[in-house]
């Protein structure tokens, strides 16, 4: 749990996670809804599905958003021996919130904290940007 790269492990095993409950929501939600699949012409088509489902997918997405930048921060860190125990701890706060950020989006959806909670995780993100800035002035 030491490992800088272990944040970046557990981060990725969720997203995992997120597309298995996101298919196993959104399959019996299309066949509900006669979607097929294989007919879809436009995205909006799955407009018709119930907003908890909905929900899912879009967090999904959003685990290939944000993140993209807090792999890439993590693996520079690791790469030039940037990975402090402040780092490891900042890394650990991410993707800590970034799951809450998940489960308050697929189970809850309540804007307000959900949107607290990406401030909190942005800023984080932001400490880690900025420790790897200092690791790279400082070398």
């Amino acid at each position: 749990m030491d490992s800088i790269l272990t944040p970046v492990l557990v981060l990725i095993c969720w997203t995992l996670i997120m597309w298995i409950w996101m298919y196993a929501t959104r399959i019996p939600a299309m066949q509900k809804a006669g979607i097929n699949a294989a007919k879809m012409t436009e995205k909006s088509e799955m407009d018709v599905l119930p907003k908890e489902v909905r929900r899912i997918a879009d967090n999904y997405n959003h685990l290939h958003e944000q993140p993209v930048i807090f792999y890439a921060l993590i693996f520079y860190a690791s790469a030039a021996g940037a990975a402090t125990q402040l780092m490891i701890y900042a890394a650990w706060t991410y993707v800590i919130l970034r799951i809450a950020h998940s489960l308050i989006q697929a189970l809850w959806n309540f804007i307000p904290v959900r949107f607290l909670v990406f401030v909190l995780s942005s800023l984080t993100l932001f400490v880690i940007a900025g420790i790897c800035v200092g690791a790279a002035i400082g070398s």
